[in-house]
C-alpha cells in the first residue's frame, strides 16, 4: 500500500488472508462538502469524484474496483451473499458476507457504526451497517445466521462511530434496545441530555448483541467520528458530507 491513503487497519486476531480496513474522509479528489475521500455514491457528490475516489482506494489496497459490493443502505437488517457474479444486482441491504476470495463486503457511514466479520480460519468475510435502527432490528443477528458459522468460531471488530458522548437519542430508542434484553439499560445515560432524552454507547449495543449471539472475540471501537472532523465525516455533526468506508475481504 501508499500512504497516501490514511486507512485504519484494525488490531484485532483475524488471519492474515484476511484484509480489511476503514477509510477517513483523508485523500481523495473530492470538493467541499464531501472533501475529501467521499465513497458515497448517494450524497449529491459529483459521481466522476465519487468513481475516481473509489478507484483510488482500491488502487491503493491492491483489489479491484469491480469487486467491491457496495450496497444500497436503507437502515434495515436484510443481509446478502455477495459473489462475483451478483455483484451488479445486489438488493437493498445493510449487511454482505462472502465465501468468495477477492470479494470485498463494504459499508458506507458517517456516524452509524461499521462492524465486521470473520472466521478464524479466514474462508467467509462479513460487513454490517450497524446504525441504532438496524442494531436494533438484529442485523448483527442476522448477518451471524447467514454466515452459518459457530459464533464462537467468529470474531468482530468494530469500525468509527459516533461516540456516546455524543449520540443523543429520544426515549424510544432506549425502550426498543430494551425491549430485546433489560441488559441493555446500562448502555444509555441521561447525564449530558436533554430532559427525556438519553446519551447512548452504540459500541456498547453492538458488543451486548454480539456475546448475546455468542461471539466473544470483539475488538475496535472508542472512536468518535462527530468528535473528529480531521479524520471523520459525520452527518450529525455536518449534515450534508461525505462517506467512509470499512471493508474486508480475504484472498
Amino acid at each position: 500500500m501508499n500512504s497516501d491513503l490514511p486507512l485504519i487497519a484494525p488490531v484485532w486476531p483475524a488471519p492474515a488472508s484476511v484484509q480489511a480496513f476503514s477509510s477517513t474522509r483523508q485523500g481523495g479528489v473530492s470538493a467541499a462538502p464531501w472533501n475529501q475521500l467521499n465513497l458515497g455514491g448517494h450524497v449529491n457528490d459529483r459521481p466522476q469524484h465519487v468513481a475516481a475516489n473509489r478507484q483510488r482506494l482500491a488502487d491503493h489496497l491492491g483489489l479491484s474496483a469491480q469487486r467491491f459490493a457496495w450496497l444500497n443502505q436503507v437502515h434495515g437488517t436484510v443481509v446478502v451473499e455477495v459473489t462475483a457474479r451478483n455483484l451488479s444486482q445486489l438488493p437493498p441491504a445493510d449487511a454482505s458476507y462472502t465465501r468468495e476470495p477477492g470479494v470485498v463486503c463494504a459499508i458506507l457511514t458517517a456516524d452509524c457504526l461499521p462492524v465486521l466479520l470473520c472466521n478464524r480460519q479466514g474462508t467467509i468475510v462479513g460487513a454490517a451497517h450497524a446504525g441504532w435502527r438496524s442494531l436494533c432490528g438484529g442485523v448483527l443477528e442476522n448477518l451471524i445466521a447467514a454466515m452459518a458459522e459457530p459464533a464462537e468460531n467468529l470474531m468482530a471488530w468494530f469500525g468509527p462511530a459516533i461516540g456516546s458522548d455524543q449520540f443523543e437519542v429520544g426515549p424510544e430508542v432506549r425502550q426498543g434496545f430494551i425491549n430485546h434484553g433489560p441488559q441493555a439499560s446500562s448502555a444509555f445515560a441521561s447525564r449530558g441530555a436533554r430532559p427525556g432524552h438519553y446519551m447512548a454507547d452504540i459500541y456498547q449495543l453492538a458488543r451486548q448483541r454480539l456475546q448475546q449471539a455468542g461471539v466473544s472475540s470483539i475488538d475496535g471501537g472508542g472512536l468518535c467520528t462527530v468528535s473528529d472532523a480531521q479524520r471523520f465525516y459525520s452527518f450529525r455533526r455536518d449534515g450534508q458530507t461525505g462517506r467512509m468506508a470499512t471493508l474486508i475481504a480475504f484472498q
